[in-house]
């Protein structure tokens, strides 16, 4: 702090500035500014000086002192200190100092202290008269007044005459209201009547205003007061000292408003929802009105073109986001949703199309290109008392996505350019909130709508179960989850039953689940058993899992390692169900008396791990038992209670009777939440046992003849169950089963026929060689049979037993029309006598 010498102080008067020392320390003693005066005085320069405790510096002649303690004392002091002191100088040489100490304020707020120290011998303290005071006052940067007890003006300096506006004549005699109306007059001088009454200072009072030197502007203020009193304690009144804090306080508002508008900005995946959150942050702190307008191609999921735009693609955009002081936003003409029109002279466009923010701080509405071109809003925003604008483009990782622009209509003063930094802050939060909710929404429906292309829509006709299903995306935040499930009709009446969950969310995920339920699909019509088929699902799910980590190895995306299953198998004919696991959760069976058990099942590996052996364990379900079969996200919900999931679902599943709707509505509607946090599918299958009318059994004897005697039994039963259309057909492949298991097979023949949505000819032998198709040569005498019986049948095929292998074929109870070549052999089979001298069997 530097001593003007123009202050009239210096040279003769009773007082010599040139050879005292100023010196401006902290609360704690270390000195903040060194005068060239208090270089000459002890010696030390300003580099010396600075940041070293006063104790240092004012070394005192006893060694012993505790110059620290008594420097912190009389710095602390509230109404100052004075005193003399004897101390070194810095070459060692004693100094007889009188020192007073001035409370103050610093210009960052702080409570100062300013250290006035002299030789007694040239300048007495005591002799300093009040102009020295007042000089030292009148070079302060801070405003300093004194009122009296009244709260009048009795004196201020040049500071505080410069800060108001108001000349020290003017103010004089006067009250703070009577000279600065538009401060927080009533406030403020209820602060110095508590201090006029207790006696406690206030430091750092702040408090906002407009003053008379500069009305436009809103300035802040800090301010502390403290009482003054007379040698014997009568009180005078109040001193106050001021400093203009506006700077500060704007940075910190801008600061806070940052901190808000982060925490505001932003908090959902949804490109509406994020604009209209960049206009409720902006108002009423910043602008009195803010609108929000998205380009049309980012709206309708198009990928916006990259650097400043075309203005032919700006002549329309779309309202996203408005907010007004006003109630209702009637400054805006379009409401969010609906299109919002700017002619090419528009600030929005401009900054658009030239990709720089605008910052009009008086806004001319009455002339100008932009009010001749859409004389609508011009006389719409002048009617309102708009006076000034500002514009920023919405910009993200190069791409445009739309403008936001900012208005003022109050009476808060025309846009600074600090407040344009703070508005391009703001939109760029929210065009990268934006744009990464846009990105997120592309990716999102195209998973879903991919995972939705794959799952099953209905469910098969089939005679085994009856089944109902659900299936719950996931909560928006987490993404598309890979669940999915599957009823697959088998042979023999059978059924298999599937569900499954693939690791991880998005396209990954339900691209790898079309994969898995394809391949269930494919490997349920191969004879597999339930843990085979869970091993081929393994080394698929580890050959995909190595195809998208090398696709993905220079990403950040590491694809999808995993997924788990469930593989169930059920037998209406033997009321019975196979079941295996990899790494699913198992599956609940309810009896048909309401009992509910989870299945204790092994617990495979989950897909992907491989090396890993699956077991298989077979179960028997009475008619009317209700087997639940379901993902992790149907238990664990947002608490990730797995009990809790489990005593949910048995709750849920209480009357095993209920329709299977009403129970799949039940345990969906008992979820906590609104929407699951994963992929919730819930798959839930009542068994049916097949009835025995509906079923015929023979055992076919070693003989030759015994082929003719299985096909009128055939006959004999199509004829119980009214399907005497079928007649032909099935003894045909009656007797070609048969009869190669005859010519091909051995130990113990049965031949089973089964009435269900189809009918089914199974015959069983102890052999594990499978047959084959082969096209016979016209010469030979064989090799027609299995031919003869997939063009009869609608599907046949083979299935390995732990007794050896059954061979299937179904045929639709409708009768179909007869080939050509069917009839020729047929024929031909007849002339010879009996269709079973004609071999068409296989070699197996």
């Amino acid at each position: 702090m530097s001593v003007p010498q123009s202050s009239g102080l210096s040279g003769g008067g009773v007082f010599d500035l040139t050879r005292t020392a100023v010196v401006m320390a902290d609360r704690a003693g270390v000195a903040q500014g060194w005068t060239e005066g208090a270089e000459r005085l002890l010696g030390y320069a300003v580099s010396e000086a600075v940041g070293r405790p006063l104790a240092d510096l004012f070394t005192g002649v006893d060694p012993q002192s505790a110059q620290d303690t008594r420097w912190q004392a009389r710095l602390a002091a509230a109404d100052g200190w004075s005193g003399l002191e004897a101390v070194r100088h810095k070459d060692g040489h004693r100094l007889d100092l009188e020192f007073r100490v001035l409370p103050v304020l610093d210009a960052e707020q702080r409570s100062a202290r300013l250290v006035l120290a002299a030789e007694m011998a040239q300048t007495p303290w005591s002799g300093a008269s009040r102009s020295f005071l007042d000089g030292i006052l009148g070079m302060s940067p801070i405003g300093v007044a004194m009122v009296n007890a009244d709260l009048r003006f009795v004196w201020i300096n040049d500071a505080l005459e410069r800060m108001g506006g108001v000349r020290r004549e003017d103010r004089l005699g006067k009250r703070l209201g009577d000279v600065q109306p538009s401060l927080a007059v009533e406030a403020i001088e209820a602060e110095m009547r508590r201090v006029l009454r207790t006696g406690v200072p206030s430091v750092g009072y702040e408090y906002l205003g407009r003053p008379q030197s500069d009305p436009q502007r809103e300035h802040a203020y800090s301010t502390s007061f403290f009482r003054l009193e007379d040698g014997s304690g009568q009180v005078l009144g109040v001193c106050y000292m001021v400093l203009d804090v506006t700077d500060s306080y704007r940075s910190r508002q801008r600061m806070t408003l940052l901190n808000r508008a982060g925490e505001r900005i932003g908090s959902s995946l949804d490109v509406w929802h994020t604009a209209q959150e960049l206009s409720d942050a902006a108002v009423p702190d910043l602008a009195d009105f803010v609108t929000v307008d998205l380009l049309d191609a980012l709206l309708s999921g198009e990928e916006p073109s990259a650097g400043p735009v075309d203005a032919t693609a700006l002549f329309t955009m779309r309202r996203a986001g408005q907010q007004s002081v006003r109630e209702g936003c009637p400054e805006a003409l379009v409401a969010v949703g609906d299109r919002a029109s700017y002619p090419p002279s528009a600030p929005v466009v401009r900054s658009l199309t030239e990709g720089n923010s605008t910052l009009l701080q008086t806004l001319d509405l009455a002339d100008g290109e932009w009010a001749a071109e859409d004389p609508v809003q011009a006389a719409h925003l002048r009617e309102l008392g708009f006076h000034s604008l500002m514009v920023v483009p919405l910009r993200a990782r190069g791409v445009f996505l739309g403008a936001a622009a900012f208005a003022r209509w109050q009476h808060t003063g025309p846009f600074q350019p600090d407040d344009l930094v703070l508005a391009e802050e703001f939109v760029t939060r929210a065009a990268m909130a934006i744009d990464n909710a846009r990105r997120y929404t592309r990716e999102h429906t195209a998973a879903l709508t991919l995972q939705h292309s794959l799952l099953p829509r209905d469910l098969p006709d089939q005679c085994a179960v009856d089944a109902a299903y659900r299936y719950l995306p996931a909560d928006s935040l987490s993404g598309v989850g890979g669940d999915w499930f599957d009823v697959i009709p088998l042979s023999g009446a059978r059924v298999a039953l599937v569900v499954g969950d693939v690791v991880g969310h998005g396209v990954h995920a339900a691209a790898t689940m079309g994969r898995l339920r394809a391949a269930v699909q494919a490997l349920a019509d191969l004879p597999l058993s339930p843990e085979e088929v869970l091993a081929h699902l393994d080394d698929m799910v580890n050959r995909v899992a190595d195809d998208t980590n090398a696709d993905t190895a220079d990403t950040a995306d590491t694809g999808v390692v995993g997924a788990t299953c469930l593989y169930a198998v059920y037998d209406p004919v033997a009321c019975s169900c196979t079941l295996a696991r990899a790494g699913h959760p198992a599956p609940l069976l309810v009896s048909p008396a309401g009992t509910a058990e989870l299945l204790e099942l092994p617990t495979g590996p989950p897909l992907g791990l491989g090396g890993m052996p699956f077991e298989s364990v077979e179960v028997p379900l009475p008619e009317g038992s209700l087997l639940a079969l379901y993902t992790n996200g149907l238990l664990m919900g947002k608490a990730l209670d797995l009990d809790g999931g489990i005593a949910r679902l048995r709750t849920a599943l209480a009357d095993p009777q209920a329709p299977l709707e009403s129970l799949c509505d039940t345990v969906v509607g008992g979820l906590p939440g609104a929407r699951p946090v994963d992929d919730v599918a819930l798959l839930l299958a009542r068994t049916r046992a097949l009835p025995h009318t509906q079923l015929a059994t023979w055992e076919i004897p070693a003989d030759p003849s015994a082929v003719g005697e299985a096909r009128r039994a055939a006959s004999a039963r199509l004829a119980e169950w009214d399907l005497a259309e079928l007649e032909f057909s099935t003894e045909l492949i009656v007797s070609e089963l048969v009869t190669n298991a005859l010519r091909h097979a051995s130990g113990p023949i049965g031949l089973r026929m089964i009435r269900a949505r189809a009918l089914i000819c199974e015959v069983s032998d102890a052999s594990s060689t499978s047959p084959h198709l082969r096209h016979a040569r016209t010469t030979d005498e064989g090799g027609r049979g299995l031919f003869l019986i997939a063009r009869y049948a609608q599907r046949w095929g083979t299935r390995y037993t732990a007794q050896g292998k059954i061979i299937w074929a179904e045929l639709s109870l409708r009768a179909a029309p007869v080939s050509p070549a069917a009839n020729e052999l047929s024929a031909l089979a007849t002339d010879l006598g009996d269709p079973s001298a004609f071999s068409t069997a296989d070699e197996q």
